[in-house]
């Protein structure tokens, strides 16, 4: 072609995820050695036959072709305003909530509105590489925290507190963790908050898992301040808890001040959430509390298993943090770059999983798991696979 491209486009990387499954485009796996699909986190089930006969019953109404107000729904507005006030307490109000196109959508549109060009937003290591991709677009700096094996994968207040200059606009933190599944204590969140909010920066908190924590609770008490408006800016998914992926529906949750400039973007961008989306999502807030929370505890049991399946003497694979849907692994093979031990296991062992490197410097040692898609009878499978790899 002769026209030029953008250069911040063209110099971000491919996408992932398509990569990987390139690795193994055109196989055929055997019976008695299936792919084990730890690459991509989607769930491993379908949606619940009670919100697809209810969007059966929609699909053919003249409004479900037609746009939404920019913001979304007005009910389910209202329904994820009460939703998150019971999981966190504190004073939510439909002004506060914004749906959007998926949780990537809602990431994309707050850190748009919160800094340009030349500017910079914190982000611990390892990322979730659409983060990344997103700020390399848009010419804004990550300026990145070090990983933390030793805090579990958490990252560092002071380490954050020391990073930031007259440029930082936000600091970001996604928990229950991708790619490392780390769950933050509530105390690591709120000294976040606190060093956000003496700062004058936006606390973005990603929170796409939080319906997979591995135990009952309020994850963090931010919503329960006054003043919480000025400081946090919430990001949720519908795609996982309703398996709703390909419907793409999320959310943002902040000051209605800001999300009217964010409105401006999605405007520009989709006019708004696509409405059978904000529909089955509705529907799963309103109907679905006892599928829901079925699903959470199939999510504990499935890490419960992968945590127990991984302490074999013999694995060679340290399990550094978990939780949610991840799994964040050291491999055993000192000095082999991630992404040629992931191809090998890839090859090997039938196993597909993701190179740390994909999630950022300094991750070579690493591998991630998304092992939502794995029962808990089959988590023995995957580290019997794992330990012949060690041996190897």
């Amino acid at each position: 072609m002769s026209f030029s491209v953008n250069s911040l486009l063209s110099h971000v990387i491919e996408p992932p995820i398509a990569e990987a499954h390139g690795w193994i485009k055109g196989r055929q796996f055997p019976a008695d050695k299936p792919l084990i699909d730890v690459a991509q986190a989607v769930p491993g089930y379908p949606p619940p036959k009670a919100l697809t006969d209810r969007l059966a019953q929609v699909i053919g109404e003249p409004a479900m072709a037609r746009y939404t107000d920019i913001e979304g729904l007005a009910e389910l507005r209202s329904a994820l305003a009460a939703d998150a006030g019971r999981v966190y307490g504190g004073k939510i109000t439909a002004e506060d909530v914004l749906i959007t196109a998926g949780c990537n959508q809602a990431y994309c549109l707050a850190t748009l509105a919160l800094a340009k060009a030349g500017e910079e937003v914190m982000v611990p290591l390892p990322y979730y590489f659409n983060h990344q991709m997103w700020l390399d677009m848009q010419g804004i700096r990550a300026v990145h925290l070090p990983f933390r094996a030793d805090r579990g994968g958490v990252p560092d207040p002071q380490q954050a507190a020391a990073a930031i200059t007259p440029a930082t606009r936000a600091i970001l933190l996604v928990t229950p963790n991708n790619p490392t599944g780390a769950v933050y204590p509530p105390a690591a969140i709120r000294a976040f908050y606190d060093l956000a909010k003496s700062r004058g920066l936006a606390l973005i908190l990603d929170e796409t898992y939080r319906d997979f924590l591995p135990a009952d609770g309020a994850p963090h008490d931010l919503f329960g301040d006054a003043d919480w408006r000025d400081t946090l800016v919430h990001l949720y998914s519908f795609s996982k808890v309703f398996c709703l992926t390909g419907y793409r529906v999320g959310a943002i949750i902040a000051d209605r001040r800001l999300n009217d400039e964010i409105a401006k973007a999605m405007d520009t961008i989709a006019i708004c959430a696509p409405r059978i989306g904000q529909v089955a999502a509705l529907e799963g807030l309103n109907s679905l509390g006892q599928w829901r929370a079925g699903n959470a505890k199939m999510m504990r049991e499935r890490l419960s298993a992968l945590r127990v399946a991984l302490k074999r003497n013999d694995l060679g694979y340290e399990l550094i943090s978990s939780g949610a849907y991840f799994a964040y692994l050291r491999h055993p093979h000192n000095g082999t770059p991630g992404a040629d031990v992931a191809r090998r296991l890839a090859d090997r062992q039938n196993i597909l999983c993701l190179p740390g490197s994909m999630f950022g410097s300094g991750q070579d040692e690493f591998l991630r798991f998304a092992f939502a898609n794995v029962s808990a009878e089959s988590m023995p499978v995957l580290a019997e696979r794992l330990a012949e790899d060690a041996r190897a």
